[in-house]
């Protein structure tokens, strides 16, 4: 089988993994399927193994078309960086910058960052995707984006981090709360239900662990949101608790109000997230380089 055939086949087998069925890839493909079928044919032959098995209407890789799968999106995503690091190298301040941002470093960090690139780089695209930390970091392994501003904290030997600044997490709740403004012990807090992210959260985890330390139960949730910093409204309406950014509070105004308390203060530190293996772009590295000037320039 030659290269050419192979890749496309690759192609071609990858898209039909993803459906579950020769015909829906078939018209997403615009090919036959008695096409794809050959294709799967000659991928079967090629590695001497069975790649799908018949599910219902549908089919689903077997274990070899699974590794398959896996090594195929490899040498896909390793293409991709080739490609796109030969175009850079001949195009140098220019291209396309792929940006992850939780939404509180979508708000407070990348305006500026935005403006000095498009001053000192006025070629290059920015496209910025505001997402959920763990939905981000998913889509960073697996190189939809070039690298990520917002939290650090990953453990990923996969990831590589850049601190830029500080931050605190800090329970809040809207003003005319009977809470707001007042240092209560930690037992108070499990009298009113909240507003908090998902679980799998790193936020929430830290919040769920530190009422456990503390021979609490978990917060009582009654609302689960993806994006806590443009709940504003919402906290002050419902009069639930939250935890937000510091930061984030200090845009709503009289609308939110801290419930300070040393126990529910979460440091952390936002920073520059990207694949330890990644080729950045002369245009990705400028960026870093400004956000990591900024983050210097607000802690002197």
């Amino acid at each position: 089988m030659s290269i050419n055939l192979q890749i496309r086949d690759l192609a071609y087998f990858m898209k039909i993994a993803e459906l579950g069925h020769l015909g829906r890839a078939a018209e997403v493909l615009h090919v036959s399927q008695s096409a794809l079928s050959k294709c799967i044919d000659r991928l079967e032959d090629a590695y001497g193994a069975e790649l799908f098995e018949r599910v219902g209407r549908g089919i689903r890789l077997t274990s070899a078309g699974q590794l398959l799968c896996e090594r195929s999106q490899k040498v896909e995503r390793l293409l991709d960086e080739t490609r796109r690091q030969t175009v850079s190298m001949g195009k140098g301040l220019a291209g396309v910058i792929r940006v992850g941002a939780a939404a509180t470093t979508a708000e407070f960090v990348l305006p500026k960052a935005c403006r000095l690139l498009q001053e000192q780089a006025p070629a290059v695209l920015l496209e910025i995707q505001i997402g959920m930390n763990d939905v981000l970091h998913d889509s960073l392994r697996k190189g939809a984006l070039d690298l990520v501003v917002g939290p650090l904290g990953t453990r990923d030997e996969e990831l590589s981090e850049l601190a830029i600044l500080n931050d605190e997490v800090v329970v809040v709740a809207s003003a005319n709360h009977p809470l707001a403004g007042r240092h209560v012990p930690m037992q108070a807090l499990c009298e009113y239900r909240w507003i908090l992210s998902p679980t799998s959260v790193a936020t929430r985890q830290w919040l769920e662990a530190a009422f456990s330390a503390n021979g609490l139960p978990a917060p009582d949730v009654a609302i689960v949101s993806s994006s806590l910093a443009s709940m504003r409204n919402l906290i002050a309406e419902t009069g639930l608790l939250s935890f937000v950014s510091r930061r984030n509070l200090a845009s709503t105004g009289d609308v939110l109000i801290e419930i300070p308390n040393e126990k529910t203060t979460m440091p952390r530190r936002f920073g520059v997230i990207h694949r330890t293996d990644a080729y950045l772009s002369p245009a990705t590295r400028r960026f870093i380089d400004i956000l990591q000037q900024q983050g210097d320039a607000a802690s002197s």
